[in-house]
């Protein structure tokens, strides 16, 4: 229904872009030279006003009506039932909605029926609402757009003016979303802070994690929260990722963009990048199937004790998972390297070899450097591979033989068990907004080497 909805206020503001089209070149007189814009900005400014003020009113209906029945029934049943308590206002809603819509009630009384029925007369008035109220609305405001059409109007200037309007929005939207996220991370790291009594050097340099485990009337145990064989896990496993990913990914990038003929680039780099879409749970499985057994059977034949779930394997796979991000950025940047780079480098006696390493390469170290951001952050923001190829226990070691886990896959574990919300989300968003301030120190370093070497070769 919503979707039919919208698909009607934006089929009115097509109707009424053509209508003011039509409108303006009317008015010319034939002679486009008479107008002040020309005929298609008249009806861009037709369509954006009728879908905004469409949607708007739309939008404005379906979040607004439901909460406005909530609250009339809720009304209702506290003057029939007046020492009930939060739950039972609960239930007998839901009763009503469940008789309402042909539902199986837990209960059925002359109350519950009788708020079933102006529950289904409050939804027929919110469904009719939605249905004609943002119609209306969009008809009115394309009715009046379509009157403002004249040979002085300035339709350009005002619908650029809307357009720039629109983008702001766009823009101040991201900015509050992320404003937003980072002090939702903020106050519930505080809140776990405060649970544990403000012992801060416990959290950061302690070795032992399992916080849900010290719970006792809403306060964690100190000692149970130290988070250090969390990020080093999570290290670990980027560390071996990295060294499979970035050396394999630019080599294949310098190989594409200098080296390798048209006709082999053609299906060399499509081959590449469709690694990119192979989803992550299939790459779990590969890992936890044939990558892990291989990497024990190995070290057994060795006389090496390892685990069946290793660091070792969640990080080669992960890698493999990262090479076509490295590869297909660093492949781009090096092809944007300008060719009298080049050329200057072959005119004074280097090989090919000699200015991939002293020219090429220092002149798009910087896209370069993005590229890494941006398969570090791909590891560190891994899940799935690390679940079914790493294991789940905070085990503190620095051998990739063991098994580890990483701060992700304990924020999953947090958030998706048996405990309550409230109380998992304090070591969950801490973990989330400590992975956060690392991670922002790191795109602060990248950005340094980025511009140092920018300011060599703008």
């Amino acid at each position: 229904m919503p979707g039919l909805i919208i698909l009607a206020i934006l089929a009115i503001a097509a109707v009424f872009f053509s209508l003011s089209r039509a409108r303006a070149l009317n008015v010319s007189g034939g002679q486009l030279s008479n107008l002040h814009s020309r005929p298609f900005y008249h009806g861009l400014y037709s369509l954006l006003w009728v879908a905004i003020i469409g949607l708007g009113v739309f939008l404005t209906v379906l979040f607004l009506g439901s909460n406005l029945i909530n609250m009339l029934l809720l009304g209702e049943a506290r003057e029939a039932f007046p020492d009930g308590s939060t739950i039972e206002y609960q239930l007998l809603m839901n009763d009503a909605r469940a008789i309402a819509s042909g539902g199986i009630p837990s209960r059925v009384d002359t109350l519950r029926e009788a708020l079933a029925g102006k529950y289904a007369t409050l939804e027929n008035i919110y469904a009719m609402s939605l249905l004609i109220l943002p119609a209306a609305a969009a008809l009115l405001t394309g009715a009046v757009t379509l009157r403002q059409v004249d040979v002085n109007w300035r339709a350009r200037n005002r619908a650029e003016r809307v357009i720039r309007f629109i983008l702001l929005g766009a823009a101040v939207i991201a900015v509050l979303t992320t404003i937003g996220i980072v002090l939702s991370l903020i106050f519930e790291t505080l809140n776990f802070f405060n649970n544990i009594g403000w012992r801060v050097d416990k959290y950061l340099f302690g070795t032992r994690w399992s916080p849900l485990s010290g719970v006792h009337d809403g306060s964690m145990d100190a000692d149970k929260v130290g988070a250090i064989p969390l990020f080093a896990g999570t290290f670990l496993i980027t560390i071996i990722a990295m060294l499979v990913a970035v050396p394999v990914g630019l080599f294949a990038a310098i190989y594409l963009s200098d080296y390798a003929s048209p006709k082999v680039r053609a299906w060399a780099k499509p081959m590449l990048e469709i690694l990119a879409g192979v989803p992550t749970v299939v790459y779990g499985f590969f890992a936890a199937i044939t990558v892990a057994p291989f990497i024990r059977r190995t070290g057994e034949s060795l006389g090496l004790s390892v685990a069946s779930e290793s660091a070792l394997a969640a990080g080669v796979v992960m890698g493999i998972m990262i090479i076509p991000f490295i590869s297909s950025l660093s492949d781009d940047v090096i092809n944007a390297v300008p060719q009298s780079l080049r050329d200057g480098s072959y005119g004074l006696g280097a090989t090919k070899a000699e200015t991939i390493r002293q020219v090429v390469l220092p002149a798009a170290l910087p896209g370069i450097v993005s590229a890494v951001l941006l398969g570090i952050s791909r590891a560190v923001g891994e899940t799935m591979i690390v679940v079914m190829a790493a294991g789940q226990g905070a085990n503190l070691t620095l051998n990739p033989l063991e098994a580890v886990t990483t701060v992700t896959v304990q924020i999953v574990m947090l958030i998706t068990g048996d405990t309550e919300a409230s109380t998992a989300a304090g070591p969950a968003f801490t973990l989330g907004f400590t992975l956060f301030c690392i991670t922002l120190v790191l795109n602060v370093i990248a950005l340094r080497v980025v511009r140092k070497y920018r300011e060599l070769y703008d």
